[in-house]
């Protein structure tokens, strides 16, 4: 796709009149065009020509970062460099957060731009009315060509080009095979979400290899299910499995955002009982879309925003409760795709909330079966869609999948059944009820419907299979893997919180989010300052700036497995406490009551407790550390021997000791 308003050769960019440049950028803009835009455009034209009279190679203004939604107002390349100016007409002063920006977008190009992946890249931000300063040309200290920022005012941008050139070394870009490369970005699923809310499609947001089924031939293959069940008049039920963070969540929220209009028949609600994540998707949605309208020259209230959102990401509860006040009355939709499917309420948790919540005595379904009951409502047809994750159980009377199953036993064996050739996997624990499908001539399996590699880290695909091995204890495969790892995806391990805090900020670059993550049963971390009951809003956590004091950058407010299912960071600390220890015998579960640890014996519980730190060690998408305390010989809590067979577990797995 052109990614740009306008491209051309430096040569004929010197050549052209400011006036035909400027047209040739407003032809191919979709918004409304305010006059200080006009005005910024064609400043940057005029600096540009007096900058660039010497120089040879290819201009771009206005640069597409789908997966930011963005723009970059002007790329170069010139030599064997990518230049990313971001520019501040009239600026005297240089912005923390517009530095953060212009890094941003070079990190961007750095990640995800397969011909800018080798190429020495410089942001530059240019505050045209900002005094001279000394800019010193510097990489990161990650040393892979993307040069520190740079500031520059409109006079001194000539120098610090040459500068850049004179620093760099390498052959000169060649601009066809740039141009040519493939965008595979990787965003995190607010970026995601609210990519698909502004209208661009999944291919523009997600990167595509050739050794996975890539999300748009899931998405293809859930799409035809729902035609086919509304052309047949079927009633249909659908799993999606897939590793964590494979892109189920981003699968859902692109069939919603698809079928977001309640005049079609075949309007979409996307559904998840992870509180959380469904809070934090629409105050991003909400918020990116009053922004939005605010550069395009409209305006619209957050609330008003807040309620577009609403109707197409809701709480499952809030959904069920709906449906209960008339037990007669389809819902509006024909099609809900369910978050985590495999986390809906067993027949017991069910009832239990119903009869003390809702007074409504004797309630006598599972949170399944009633949830396809709502759809079942439908007179013509109707589809569930379960988006499945394996070993991701982690709260009491979350059924798994198999109660997903029982249901259609018992009261749906007139609907169609897809299923992910990949849901007899022993993680998503549904083996033995599958077996009582195998009579029923409407199942169908589809191999479209696995999403088998995790997207969420960019760098490396196999955390995931690390994770499981490790909490496995298969010591050697987990060896082999985390040796393929090391190079791309740094993971570290120290007994120093405060090493590990030095680390996560050292790592960061531009907005790249860390943050420190613990088991909600991590009740023995308080001598290091980290409260795990203390109050935490997930929202200010995640979406807030560096200069809130409540966001995760300050390294003060933790999350829980509860807080950071289905969403992840660039760089996570994992701060492991003694509830979950590593014992030659295997690992051992302890809760923490009174003044005491006390083992945890129920089986089910102890999944719980190992599906927590597979949650929590799964949640960053470039690298992390994980920090195991010494412990304290005088603290009967907190025994030394209580931590170190799980550091010594870890450093003889391999990972590097900070």
């Amino acid at each position: 796709m052109k990614r740009a308003y306008y491209n051309d050769s430096i040569a004929n960019f010197l050549t052209t009149s400011p006036e035909e440049i400027f047209q040739k950028i407003a032809l191919k803009n979709e918004f409304s065009l305010e006059q200080n835009q006009k005005d910024a455009w064609l400043a940057e034209i005029i600096i540009l020509k007096e900058v660039l009279t010497t120089y040879s190679g290819s201009i771009y203004f206005e640069y597409s970062i789908p997966r930011m939604g963005q723009r970059i107002d002007v790329v170069l390349l010139i030599g064997s460099v990518i230049f990313v100016l971001e520019f501040k007409m009239g600026e005297k002063e240089y912005n923390a957060n517009a530095i953060d920006q212009v890094m941003d977008y070079a990190l961007d190009l750095k990640n995800f731009h397969e011909s800018s992946h080798e190429q020495f890249i410089a942001p530059i931000l240019i505050a045209t009315k900002a005094k001279n300063i000394y800019s010193i040309v510097a990489t990161t200290p990650q040393n892979d060509k993307l040069l520190q920022p740079i500031k520059s005012n409109a006079g001194l941008l000539g120098k610090i080009i040459e500068d850049v050139l004179c620093f760099s070394e390498g052959t000169e870009i060649n601009r066809s095979q740039w141009e040519q490369g493939r965008y595979c970005p990787t965003p995190t699923i607010i970026e995601a979400a609210m990519a698909l809310y502004s209208k661009h499609s999944v291919e523009d947001i997600t990167r595509r290899d050739a050794d996975d089924i890539n999300l748009t031939q899931t998405t293809d293959a859930v799409s035809a299910i729902i035609r086919s069940s509304k052309k047949n008049s079927r009633k249909s039920i659908c799993f999606v499995t897939g590793v964590p963070g494979a892109g189920k969540t981003l699968v859902g929220l692109d069939i919603a955002t698809t079928h977001i209009d309640k005049s079609n028949d075949l309007y979409s609600v996307f559904l998840s009982g992870n509180g959380p994540l469904v809070t934090i998707l629409r105050e991003a949605l909400a918020r990116d879309k009053v922004k939005r309208e605010k550069a395009n020259g409209g305006k619209i209230k957050k609330g008003m925003a807040m309620s577009e959102v609403k109707m197409f990401i809701q709480n499952v509860h809030n959904f069920r409760d709906e449906c209960l006040v008339d037990l007669t009355l389809a819902p509006i939709e024909h099609v809900a795709l369910f978050d985590e499917a495999q986390r809906a309420w067993n027949l017991e948790q069910t009832s239990s909330f119903m009869s003390r919540k809702k007074n409504r005595h004797n309630f006598n379904q599972s949170e399944p079966e009633f949830l396809m009951s709502c759809l079942d409502r439908h007179k013509d047809w109707a589809v569930v869609v379960c988006l499945v994750g394996g070993g991701q159980e982690i709260n009491t009377g979350e059924a798994g999948i198999s109660e997903w199953i029982r249901s259609l036993e018992r009261s749906f064996t007139g609907w169609d059944i897809y299923i992910s050739d990949r849901l007899t996997d022993s993680e998503y624990s549904a083996g033995e009820m599958l077996k009582k499908l195998e009579s029923r001539p409407n199942v169908k399996y589809n191999e479209s419907l696995h999403l088998a590699v995790s997207k969420r880290s960019f760098r490396a695909e196999n955390v995931s299979l690390l994770v499981k091995q490790l909490l496995d204890r298969s010591n050697d495969e987990a060896k082999d893997t985390l040796e393929k790892l090391k190079e791309k995806y740094p993971i570290v391990i120290t007994r120093d919180l405060g090493k590990a805090r030095k680390w996560l900020k050292q790592q960061a670059r531009g907005t790249e989010r860390y943050g420190i993550v613990v088991s909600s049963q991590a009740e023995r971390l308080k001598p290091h300052g980290i409260f795990v009951k203390s109050p935490m809003n997930p929202v200010n956590w995640f979406l807030e700036g560096k200069d809130d004091v409540r966001s995760s950058y300050y390294l003060e407010d933790v999350a829980t497995e509860f807080h950071v299912q289905g969403l992840e960071l660039d760089w996570v600390c994992i701060t492991w406490d003694a509830d979950f220890r590593y014992d030659a015998n295997g690992w051992e579960h302890w809760s923490f009551v009174g003044t005491k640890w006390n083992h945890i014996n129920k089986e089910e519980r102890q999944n719980y407790l190992k599906n927590a730190y597979r949650v929590l060690l799964t949640r960053a998408r470039q690298g992390m550390v994980i920090v195991v305390p010494p412990g304290d010989i005088e603290d009967c809590t907190r025994q030394p021997k209580f931590y170190d067979p799980t550091f010594d577990y870890l450093q003889e797995t391999g990972f590097t000791v900070i």
